[in-house]
C-alpha cells in the first residue's frame, strides 16, 4: 500500500510512520514542517519511507503537496497533523476570534483540502482508506483551555462520517481513532502534577503509549470497507459515552 501520513515525523505521527513502514509491502510518505533532521533520520532508517516538507499554514506549500500526491498512487491517508504547538490556550471567552479562525484554517481546512485531494485519487482507483486522528476529549468533558482544539476535532469527527457515507460505493472507507492523553511533543509542557494525577487515575496506572495508538491506526488502514464511519476510542474503557 502507498500511504500518506500527515505530521509523521514526531510524536504520534512518528509512531504511525514507523508502524506502517514495519510492513515492507507499504510505501509510507510522511509530511513534516520543522523536524527536518528527524525526518531525515526516519528516511535513513526505513527505506520504504519518503519525507515531504509541508507547511499546513501555507497555501503554496499545500499546492505543492497536491502535485506530489498525483504521483504517489495512494491507497491510504492518515490525517494526523495538528499545527500550532501546545493546544492548551485559555478560557474560551478570552480567546481572540482571529486566533480561532487561524487555528481552524491551519488545522481543519488543511486537513479538508488534503482529504479532498486523496478522495479524488481514491475514486479513480475505486478503492482507498482514510484514518483520522481525533481525541477522547470528544467523548467526555475536556480539560480547561482546549476549546479550540476540541471544536476543531469535533468538526473533523463529523466529516469522518460524511466521507464514509459519500464514498462507500467507491470502496473507500473513512474511520477514526480517539486516543486518550499521550506524552508527545504537543503535550510536553503539561504540568508534572497533572501528569501524575492522570497516571494515578488511570486504571492501568500508565499513560497511553503512542505506539499502541499507531497499532490501531495500522489496523484501520487494512480493514474491510465493511468497517466504515467508525470512531475507535482508545481509553482503557474510561469515560466513554
Amino acid at each position: 500500500m502507498n500511504i500518506l501520513v500527515t505530521g509523521g515525523s514526531s510524536g504520534l505521527g512518528e509512531a504511525i510512520t514507523r508502524k506502517l513502514a514495519s510492513d515492507s509491502s507499504n510505501m509510507v510518505y510522511f509530511t513534516y514542517c520543522h523536524s527536518k533532521s528527524k525526518a531525515a533520520q526516519i528516511e535513513q532508517e526505513l527505506s520504504n519511507t519518503k519525507a515531504l516538507q509541508v507547511d499546513l499554514c501555507s497555501t503554496e506549500s499545500l499546492q505543492e503537496l497536491f502535485v506530489q500526491m498525483d504521483n504517489m498512487d495512494l491507497d491510504g491517508l492518515v490525517n494526523n497533523a495538528y499545527s500550532g504547538g501546545d493546544p492548551v490556550k485559555t478560557h474560551f471567552y478570552k480567546i481572540n476570534p482571529d486566533e480561532i479562525l487561524a487555528d481552524f484554517q491551519h488545522n481543519v481546512l488543511s486537513t479538508v483540502q488534503i482529504t479532498q485531494k486523496a478522495i479524488g485519487i481514491f475514486r479513480k482507483k475505486k478503492k482507498g482508506n482514510i484514518v483520522t486522528v481525533l481525541t477522547s476529549y470528544l467523548l467526555n468533558t475536556p480539560p480547561l483551555g482546549l476549546s479550540i482544539y476540541v471544536a476543531n476535532k469535533a468538526y473533523l469527527k463529523a466529516l469522518v462520517t460524511v466521507w464514509a457515507s459519500e464514498n462507500n460505493k467507491f470502496n473507500i472507507s473513512s474511520n477514526a481513532v480517539s486516543p486518550s492523553f499521550m506524552m508527545t511533543n504537543m503535550t510536553q509542557s503539561t504540568d508534572e502534577r497533572i501528569i501524575e494525577q492522570l497516571v494515578q487515575n488511570h486504571p492501568l496506572k500508565k499513560l497511553l503509549p503512542a505506539e499502541e495508538v499507531a497499532e490501531a491506526v495500522a489496523f484501520l488502514t487494512k480493514v474491510s470497507p465493511q468497517f466504515n464511519g467508525i470512531d475507535l476510542p482508545i481509553t482503557a474503557g474510561v469515560l466513554v459515552k
